[in-house]
């Protein structure tokens, strides 16, 4: 499969090119396998199986999807969530804060929040109860998040008091477990940002890093995102990506101001399209 195969493909599902550009390696192998389990020797026939048989399509989809994260990806995000974000958070909701890690993949970041969240519980007085929900498309994702066994890569950027105080190496192994008390409390559910809604009403932050934002284009994305956001709280964190920007018309989400790539939600509708 080549690139030119590689984009008519994407666009067939309503993918976008250039997110798939840097990881699109990886992917096409996935992709040629699937089509040789299929018997589809070229793109014209793998798309045209694809477009009569749901399940097939599903399950391209699948290999599709991209996980690659790793614990407290980007510092100044988790800085200013420590800093400003939560304590902004705490001070407005005293009974409980509600937060949705949406395409969790394999739980880095979810449970780096968790992390967080508990090394301001043993700082605070009084926190309020926490309600955390954790989605993915991708069951075996899910699964693996479950465990809760990673790499000594995917820790690189944990700070050292944090890492020996939540992980475990395991013997004779260049992996590490995470501890219980982190895992317990998500609520892991297997969601498609396309076609499902999301998991709760009322959230007051929501991570949509590196989702649908960069590998959806306008047309899935537009209505995706639109339910995404309502269901945040008024005054409630949306936060993206390093590299992504919201469309236009996401007239009801503004920037932070001391950290652009988190939003807050004011009380302005979404501009519609193809409105004048």
């Amino acid at each position: 499969m080549d690139d030119r195969q590689f984009k008519k493909l994407l666009d067939s599902l309503g993918l976008s090119w250039e997110g798939y550009y840097r990881v699109r390696k990886g992917v096409k192998k996935r992709i040629r396998k699937h089509m040789q389990q299929c018997n589809c020797r070229d793109i014209e026939t793998y798309l045209a199986l694809l477009a009569g048989n749901p399940r097939i399509e599903a399950e391209c989809r699948l290999l599709l999807t991209v996980s690659i994260s790793r614990f407290f990806r980007d510092r100044e995000l988790w800085q200013t969530l420590e800093n400003e974000i939560l304590p902004d958070l705490i001070s407005r909701h005293c009974d409980e804060i509600r937060v949705w890690s949406a395409g969790c993949a394999r739980g880095e970041e979810i449970y780096s929040f968790k992390i967080l969240w508990e090394d301001l519980s043993n700082r605070l007085t009084v926190m309020p109860k926490l309600k955390a929900w954790a989605t993915d498309i991708n069951s075996e994702y899910l699964a693996a998040a479950h465990q809760g066994v990673y790499s000594a890569s995917s820790l690189k950027e944990i700070p050292a008091k944090l890492k020996e105080r939540y992980f475990e190496p395991l013997k004779r192994s260049q992996f590490l477990t995470l501890q219980d008390s982190i895992k317990q409390g998500i609520l892991w559910k297997t969601l498609d940002l396309l076609n499902d809604d999301p998991p709760a009403e009322g959230l007051h932050l929501i991570f949509l890093r590196n989702n649908i934002l960069t590998y959806y284009s306008p047309p899935l994305l537009q209505p995706a995102l639109k339910k995404v956001t309502e269901s945040l709280e008024l005054e409630g964190y949306l936060i993206i990506g390093a590299k992504e920007k919201l469309p236009g018309t996401a007239t009801n989400m503004q920037p932070y101001s001391r950290y652009p790539q988190a939003l807050i939600r004011r009380d302005r509708p979404w501009r519609v399209h193809n409105e004048e």
